[in-house]
């Protein structure tokens, strides 16, 4: 196959798999642009050549990276049949389909991460409506010297909370009780900006009721989470651990009030630390990694990576650990077999960035030039040149505008969950990528964002912005409603 392979931002001509791309060529490509009379070259390609030229429409985040080649693609079909698959309760006469929880947030990867887009809360509190797409992390603080160790060598991010796990299931198979419900009070909060317009937010308060097992411990920690997008993963991976490492300023030496820092996980593969890439406190360092764990926590399935059949349900949860499981000899005594986790990986790695729309109009341009001069881009880094790997020439050399340094940050008050996560202590979130953000509505029907879907919109989720990005959310908040409209105007070109 021959991957094309993009060079610089200015540079359109495109080189062959294999010829390395030098490091000052890098730097020029990456270089934060001060011209914005137009939009950069390749600007409109934001996953290099992989880039999904296809219509931007409800489909827009299930389409496959466009440099595979005929096997590949077949390989992402039936990736994603598997990516789609209802898994059922064992036994069942569909023996490769058996193994669901026996406690689960969903059936399926497509249930959570809806049309490979983005999750949202639910619209009521059960019964009214489930929180399929969204979902409650548990865990306590140490308490032993050996939990201690765990957390401080890497080998643990949490301690799981002792009777639930590290998340709620709010779902069982039959014959047992869902874990319990999430439960969601809102409360207004109204910020008034310059010009005097008052937006109103709604701040969040969570808590579980129909507590199957008992009561939480009296110091366990929730932290909620929506599903996020699919798309472009394969490319953030193969972004170099130099270049996200670079940019990280944990002690702020350079007094510019942006503190980044690195997330170390266990790769539990290479049974070692690694740089955390995914997940909204880049709690995972890999595709595969996170594909394995949302098999186990989310849907109950053991596979090659996290071996367990019983999911999530603790040793206290007896009938749960002692479920029928799907798990088969011909799967080497699991339930996804290795072939099964690696199509979905695959899958997961080459769901296409699409191209962005409305990139030479001009007050996107306007909008573009306000989000740099505002600071964004002190978190939320523009572009990148991916690492070549032989083995992965869709992914290599390319030019890539993902708006993320995939580093921790503290977000303030106001987005505290107050539950560390490895590195990441209770107010320190991810910069998430922003490409595809703007085609949301499209795809999933809602504009809720943040890591709880708490924001209604663009202009709801800078506002909540705290902690180092505080200046810039002052600055937004000081513009004047035609800046205001053109930095969304911007955010929707994405």
């Amino acid at each position: 196959m021959k991957a094309k392979i993009l060079v610089a931002a200015t540079v359109t001509a495109m080189s062959a798999p294999g010829i390395a791309i030098s490091s000052d060529q890098d730097r020029i490509a990456v270089q934060p642009t001060i011209d914005f009379s137009r939009s950069e070259g390749n600007e409109q390609m934001p996953g290099g050549a992989a880039t999904s030229l296809k219509r931007a429409n409800a489909n827009a985040f299930s389409h496959s990276s466009r440099n595979l080649n005929f096997a590949q693609e077949m390989e992402f079909k039936v990736g994603n049949a598997f990516f789609r698959r209802l898994w059922v309760s064992a036994p069942a006469s569909t023996r490769s389909s058996d193994g669901l929880g026996p406690i689960f947030n969903a059936r399926s990867c497509q249930r959570c991460h809806l049309k490979d887009g983005r999750g949202h809360p639910p619209r009521a509190n059960w019964p009214d409506d489930n929180a399929v797409s969204m979902f409650l992390r548990l865990s306590i603080p140490p308490e032993t010297d050996e939990q201690r160790e765990l957390l401080r060598s890497d080998r643990a991010a949490v301690i799981a909370e002792p009777t639930y796990g590290g998340q709620l299931q709010d779902f069982a198979v039959q014959g047992l009780s869902a874990e319990g419900r999430m439960h969601i009070r809102y409360a207004p909060e109204p910020v008034t900006l310059a010009d005097g317009t008052v937006v109103e937010l709604r701040k969040p308060t969570y808590s579980i009721t129909d507590l199957a097992h008992g009561p939480l411990h009296p110091k366990a920690m929730l932290s909620p989470r929506v599903a996020p997008p699919m798309i472009g993963l394969g490319l953030l991976e193969m972004i170099g651990e130099r270049d996200i490492l670079s940019k990280a300023d944990p002690e702020d030496r350079n007094g510019d009030g942006i503190s980044g820092k690195s997330q170390s996980v266990w790769d539990v593969e290479k049974d070692a630390p690694a740089l955390g890439r995914f997940g909204w406190k880049a709690g995972n360092p890999s595709v595969r990694q996170q594909s394995a764990g949302a098999f186990a926590g989310d849907i109950g399935i053991s596979n090659p990576v996290a071996p367990w059949h019983w999911g999530d349900c603790t040793s206290t949860q007896s009938d749960c650990r002692s479920a029928p499981s799907g798990a088969t000899p011909e799967h080497a005594g699991l339930e996804a077999s290795e072939k099964v986790l690696s199509l979905v990986t695959f899958y997961s790695r080459n769901l296409a960035v699409p191209k962005r729309r409305h990139v030479d109009a001009p007050k996107v341009l306007a909008g573009k030039k306000l989000f740099y001069e505002t600071g964004c881009i002190a978190c939320h880094t523009p572009k990148y040149v991916t690492a070549m790997d032989p083995a992965r020439p869709e992914h290599s050399g390319q030019l890539i505008w993902p708006y993320t340094d995939l580093l921790l940050h503290d977000m303030g008050d106001g987005l505290a969950d107050g539950r560390p996560e490895g590195r990441a202590n209770g107010w320190e979130w991810r910069t998430p990528p922003l490409w595809g953000i703007g085609l949301t509505e499209t795809v999933n029907g809602h504009t809720n964002f943040l890591h709880d879907g708490r924001a209604r919109n663009f202009l709801e989720a800078i506002l909540w912005h705290g902690g180092e990005a505080e200046p810039a959310k002052e600055r937004v908040r000081a513009m004047r409603k035609a800046e205001r409209d053109a930095l969304i105007a911007f955010l929707n070109s994405q």
